[in-house]
């Protein structure tokens, strides 16, 4: 199950990342040209959403159970030392924890917005910081 999990979360990653960017750049377009924010822009918007809340369900099953991982057997100390351990213990886990935190607010944030100007512009914002955030602490070594 472990296996599993963790291609599903290497794959997942891919998706997620690829919506994000698509649904940054998306609303970074529609707040730049005036458009209408219409069904579509909604529903890509909650694509990149649910596949990143999806992700971090995975990622946080994974953080707790990992049989590879002896991180909470270990000292603080010792794990900052590591900078591999130090990316996944707590670079990774709190960086990403933050992006799923901005998307979040973009999208919770764009539902009360009035105009499409003011929904384009927190879902552009959030979403771009949120992506942002996620590319800096992905652990590229081990995803390619």
């Amino acid at each position: 199950m472990y296996t599993g999990l963790l291609h599903a979360h290497s794959y997942i990653a891919y998706l997620a990342l690829i919506l994000l960017v698509v649904a940054s750049l998306n609303a970074i377009i529609g707040m730049t040209s005036n458009k209408e924010f219409k069904d579509g822009d909604r529903k890509l918007s909650l694509f990149a959403l649910i596949f990143t809340h999806t992700q971090f369900l995975i990622g946080l099953i994974l953080y707790f159970n990992s049989p590879n991982v002896k991180i909470f057997d270990l000292p603080m100390g010792e794990i900052m030392k590591d900078s591999n351990l130090r990316l996944y213990a707590v670079e990774h886990p709190l960086i990403n924890i933050i992006a799923i935190i901005l998307i979040t607010i973009g999208w919770s944030k764009h539902k009360k917005a009035a105009t499409s100007q003011a929904k384009f512009k927190s879902i552009a914002i959030m979403y771009a910081l949120g992506t942002i955030l996620v590319l800096s602490r992905i652990p590229w070594s081990n995803w390619f």
